[in-house]
């Protein structure tokens, strides 16, 4: 019996551990629950600073701008009543906007392509080993520093019709000179090469970043492959460059369809509307020549929210499955 009761107690003694250890923890756990909680009131109060400038600068004017889209502007700009779809149903049956879309997309297209391209030729040809290599980074990363009223404005003086440096090289040539920000044809594919030039830097730099982290012992394997050459850059090089492509491809394609400064300060929209993409149009709509029509600009602000939003989703879900991440 003594011996049974002996057994017994030591084989009890780990269910009395077990219960005293849980007794333990409930009462330790109201000291850490407290704890927790003031840790997580301590983190709101670090981030209540910047909770307040998203509500100040984009919370609230996104939600100011939904608003104004369902309501009518009287001649102040004062909301006068709720209207409905009104604006919708006037922004998607009115040609002129059909216009600014068209233009909006040809300026996309014209800016965030080359601007890519040329950045990664230049980025390849000075990622091999030439005299002089820093300086011409230097030199092609400059536009980077410049902000875009000085460049807009150089690119001003540049396209000038009676005294630009183009105009005056072409006359030397005996060609007649051309109306760059003042001929509806040419207007657009100008205002699209400053902006080009603006991105390039920023581009190379974004790039560069990418050559340079690239293995050098991947490099030297493809080599003893036998990749050289254009056959090297394909197979090898661009495919480690796919996450700042596609990165510069998202950034840029936002970049420019909120455009506004070098269209503003080289063209005003013109002439002929040539140059008003949807970001030009909505400062039209709610500042320029007294319109105050801020419902309707704030409906074009809408669908510009959309078309971003869809882009960046339509880009994410299609090209970043390409992307080789290392």
């Amino acid at each position: 019996m003594n011996e049974g009761f002996r057994q017994g107690g030591q084989m009890s003694a780990p269910g009395v551990a077990s219960t005293n250890t849980r007794i333990r923890r409930k009462k330790a756990h109201p000291q850490a629950a407290r704890t927790t909680d003031r840790g997580s009131i301590k983190a709101w109060w670090y981030l209540l600073p910047a909770l307040l400038v998203f509500a100040a600068f984009l919370f609230y004017p996104l939600g100011r701008s939904v608003f104004l889209s369902f309501q009518g502007s009287d001649l102040f700009g004062r909301p006068s009543g709720f209207v409905g779809l009104d604006q919708y149903l006037r922004l998607f049956t009115d040609p002129g906007f059909r216009t600014v879309m068209l233009v909006t997309l040809g300026f996309t297209v014209l800016t965030v392509v080359p601007s890519i391209v040329l950045a990664l030729v230049l980025g390849l040809l000075l990622h091999q080993k030439i005299k002089a290599v820093r300086f011409f980074r230097t030199a092609f990363a400059l536009p980077f520093a410049y902000s875009v009223a000085t460049a807009s404005v150089i690119f001003g003086v540049m396209f000038n019709q009676a005294t630009g440096v183009l105009n005056g090289m072409l006359a030397f040539f005996g060609v007649d000179r051309v109306g760059w920000l003042t001929d509806p044809a040419w207007a657009l594919l100008s205002v699209s090469l400053a902006t080009v030039w603006m991105q390039l830097g920023y581009n190379l730099l974004v790039l560069s970043a990418g050559l340079g982290a690239v293995s050098e012992d991947i490099v030297e394997a493809a080599r003893l492959d036998g990749a050289h050459g254009w056959r090297m850059q394909r197979s090898i090089i661009m495919p480690l460059l796919t996450p700042q492509l596609f990165f510069l491809l998202v950034t840029g394609t936002i970049h420019a369809l909120q455009s506004f400064g070098q269209i503003h300060i080289l063209t005003k929209g013109g002439p002929q509307d040539s140059t008003t993409t949807l970001v030009y149009s909505i400062y039209e709509q709610a500042f320029a020549n007294n319109n105050s029509n801020f419902g309707y600009a704030s409906a074009q602000a809408v669908v510009l929210l959309i078309i971003v939003v869809v882009v960046s989703v339509v880009q994410f879900g299609i090209l970043e499955r390409k992307v080789f991440y290392r």
